[in-house]
């Protein structure tokens, strides 16, 4: 297949291109850049240091991938850049910086992600499969999130918080602490709310929704959280919910639990 490189866009020498590729107008693709096959990177586009783009995937109108992280720390360092898997969408004005050495030299984004307009992704972020952050979400540097987030507009993430699979992050909240996987958390700072039921139903069977409501319900309403995570794992009741609980026993940040009416 074909590329279709539009006359005025720069490609400098080194970078590699898949098949199919599509480049429009003033777009640029720096020397260490990896394109893979049938990627679509629209006008005004840039991609750079040593950043891999995954087949299929489509960079939008303005988006900067790979550029120096915003980190008053950062030297000039070499072998640095973003991975970002199959199928993503990156729309129009998104930044996503290179990692850097702190971390393991790279800001990674895994495949069918879609990142929406004026999104910001820091250095060293990891992000899993099936990503969506709605407009103008921010995460700060070394963030993590598992497969399947939602993060709503409007929301920014402090530096090294953790949000686990299946997590939803209401728009217009400010999240400073790690998020248990399969919860929803809202609010200024936010706090944990709920089951993020709606993505959970979409992927699991009534049974496993069922043994995930339990365990929420056992290890929020009362008593310890680490002492009630411990007695789940015991319990051995499932995969998931031993990821709940997993993950409470590995934060770094503290979980933040709502303490108000609907976890009465």
């Amino acid at each position: 297949m074909k590329n279709q490189i539009h006359s005025s866009a720069i490609i400098e020498d080194g970078a590699i291109l898949g098949q199919g590729v599509k480049i429009e107008a003033y777009a640029y693709v720096s020397k260490d850049a990896k394109i893979g096959d049938e990627v679509v990177i629209k006008q005004g586009a840039r991609i750079l240091a040593n950043t891999t783009i995954g087949d299929k995937s489509r960079i939008f109108s303005y988006a900067i991938v790979g550029d120096i992280p915003q980190d008053i720390s950062y030297k000039d360092e070499n072998f640095t850049g973003v991975i970002i898997g199959k199928n993503a969408t990156i729309r129009e004005f998104v930044t996503i910086n290179s990692g850097t050495a702190k971390g393991d030299g790279f800001t990674r984004i895994g495949d069918n992600a879609f990142i929406m307009a004026y999104c910001h992704i820091a250095h060293d972020c990891s992000l899993g499969n099936h990503i969506i952050l709605a407009n103008n979400a921010t995460l700060a540097g070394h963030v993590e999130l598992g497969d399947y987030v939602v993060v709503g507009g409007l929301t920014p993430i402090h530096q090294f918080v953790r949000v686990g699979e299946g997590c939803m992050i209401a728009g217009a909240s400010a999240l400073s602490q790690d998020i248990v996987p399969f919860c929803l958390a809202e609010g200024n700072r936010a706090s944990i709310r709920s089951l993020n039921l709606v993505g959970i139903r979409r992927r699991f069977d009534k049974d496993e929704v069922e043994n995930l409501n339990k365990a929420y319900k056992f290890l929020f309403k009362k008593g310890d959280l680490k002492e009630n995570a411990k007695i789940l794992l015991e319990k051995n009741i499932s995969e998931n919910v031993n990821k709940m609980c997993e993950f409470i026993f590995e934060t770094k940040r503290g979980i933040p639990v709502y303490r108000g009416r609907n976890n009465d």
